[in-house]
């Protein structure tokens, strides 16, 4: 039980981790967009900084979850 509380814990650590790098190459992906004047790369570059925000926001929710769930000893 101990092992399977663990390894979610660093789920959600590898998860946070992974939506911040999303975040970072969507804003990349809109700057790029920006400076070659392609609306297009833009559009998607600020879809998939969202769509990291959003996964961000629910890694966080889950972790916050967890805690307040923990048995008290």
């Amino acid at each position: 039980m101990t092992e399977e509380i663990k390894e979610h814990e660093e789920n959600t650590t590898i998860e946070k981790l992974e939506s911040v790098g999303q975040i970072i190459m969507g804003e990349m992906e809109k700057i790029g967009g920006i400076l070659t004047g392609d609306p297009i790369s833009q559009a998607e570059g600020e879809l998939t900084e969202d769509a990291g925000s959003l996964r961000y926001e629910t890694a966080d929710a889950m972790e916050e979850e967890e805690e307040e769930n923990k048995p008290t000893e």
